[in-house]
């Protein structure tokens, strides 16, 4: 490294943050020791991610930022997705190798920022799919060795010895720097690393960098992600991802597409998500699953979905948030369009809304399973656990096509029971009934395992106590 660029780093590598207000957080996010599947915090809190992504803020301030993370901590939310790589955070910028104090400071202001919203973050440290030629969003030549950088192609920089060693000393700097930050909920190596250019052994330099994270970050989540899951090419990269050692979630993401290969994707939003859930169950049941990017775009993410303008009841956001979590996710799935389509229709409640659902819940100690009960006209998805059982139940005759497309308006559903499998609930006397259209919650008998919402459209929710 020259004097310049080790005078840089060593800026940017000081142990010191920026000062800042509220009370921080103590513990950190781990993988439930209790059960796997599910998170939380070192003090054995339980913790379930209420959030979505919010990569950069707009306008070249962080007030943008304020904003979305204000409206999200009023709603109980509790995560945001972030990326180190855009422009405003990037410390590494001007050449390869090099690191900017000043950027530095951004991303402390950020974490102060986290703090007082009581939000913690997801940090993706890379996001670039080319050297030379590309979308510009997603092209670095800073890396190229005609500018001074340690790789003539994206094979080279993930392989190279070289190239290794300078992305280590990167993570150090990071780690020097917030190496011991609870509110970091994990350290993410990269954006959908099989996306980038070329034939590139991207899970073999995976493997080492969340080695590395783990050396550095020993208290901190590490974590690596892959593409929209929308073609069954991706198929067995999906299932190595997944079990490849050190990462400690299975993440997976995946949008409504019009132009994706996998019939799932272009159909209702909650069945899209409930088979990427268990499709990343198939390969290991007992690891913690998140469906970390979601939402609906044009055919081949060619930009946000048109039909976000008339989803101001935010459909779409509502089967992103539950239907993973009631096929087994550890959390709600996390919308990508955070500023175009949350808020721009002001659908901030929806997080509250599933927050109420899971108020006081302890995923890790209730040992849940997800089970499909048969109805003839619901979608009813429940949790079965030791104390508590939660339904979702989604009209099968409404989504995004029947409502957003076609114009027809909610049904409502009336005098529709629901029978409990054998055996459930045989003690239980009542059931809460929540509404997350009408944020309303009622109550009602259990009588020999059935139970009947009342009124309602779209979806209800059912939570039984023992």
């Amino acid at each position: 490294m020259k004097a310049s660029s080790l005078a840089v780093a060593v800026l940017c590598c000081a142990a010191a943050l920026a000062a800042e207000a509220g009370e921080p957080p103590q513990d950190f996010v781990r993988v439930s020791p209790r059960d796997r599947r599910y998170l939380e915090l070192s003090d054995g809190t339980p913790y379930i991610p209420i959030g979505l992504n919010a990569i950069a803020p707009r306008g070249g301030n962080l007030s943008s930022m304020e904003d979305w993370f204000r409206n999200l901590s009023a709603n109980r939310g509790n995560f945001v997705r972030i990326w180190l790589s855009n422009p405003y955070f990037d410390i590494e910028h001007a050449r390869s190798g090099e690191y900017d104090g000043q950027k530095a400071r951004r991303i402390d202001e950020l974490l102060a920022l986290a703090r007082r919203h009581g939000i913690r973050l997801k940090l993706c440290l890379e996001h670039f799919r080319a050297l030379e030629s590309g979308q510009s969003w997603a092209t670095k030549p800073i890396h190229h060795v005609s500018n001074g950088g340690p790789a003539r192609t994206m094979a080279e920089f993930f392989e190279s010895p070289t190239s290794r060693e300078q992305f280590k000393r990167k993570l150090a700097c990071y780690a020097n720097r917030y190496g011991d930050d609870p509110i970091v909920f994990g350290w993410e190596l990269w954006n959908e690393v099989n996306a980038v250019q070329g034939n590139v052994n991207v899970l073999d330099w995976s493997a080492v960098m969340l080695a590395e994270l783990h050396r550095l970050f020993p208290r901190n989540l590490a974590l690596q992600n892959l593409g929209s899951f929308d073609t069954p090419r991706v198929n067995e990269l999906y299932r190595a991802h997944s079990l490849l050692a050190g990462n400690d979630l299975a993440q997976v993401h995946r949008y409504l597409d019009l132009g994706a290969r996998i019939e799932a994707c272009r159909g209702p939003v909650d069945l899209l998500a409930i088979d990427a859930v268990r499709t990343i169950q198939s390969y290991d049941p007992a690891k913690p699953i998140l469906l970390a990017e979601s939402g609906a775009v044009e055919p081949g993410h060619t930009g946000p979905f048109k039909l976000y303008e008339k989803d101001k009841e935010g459909i779409i956001l509502h089967d992103v948030l539950f239907a993973p979590f009631f096929a087994g996710a550890c959390g709600p799935g996390h919308i990508w369009h955070w500023d175009v389509y949350v808020a721009r229709n002001t659908l901030w409640h929806h997080f509250d809304r599933f927050a109420q659902v899971v108020d006081r819940l302890d995923p890790p100690a209730e040992a849940f399973q997800s089970v499909q009960i048969p109805h003839q006209r619901l979608r009813v998805l429940a949790l079965r656990g030791k104390n508590t059982t939660l339904l979702w139940c989604r009209d099968m005759q409404n989504n995004w096509m029947t409502e957003l497309r076609d114009g027809q308006a909610p049904a409502t559903i009336q005098d529709m029971p629901i029978q409990l499998p054998d055996g459930w609930e045989a003690s239980a006397a009542k059931a809460r009934f929540f509404n997350p259209w009408t944020n309303r919650w009622t109550e009602g008998p259990v009588a020999a395992g059935r139970i009947t919402p009342p009124p309602f459209s779209r979806s209800m929710v059912v939570r039984i106590d023992r």
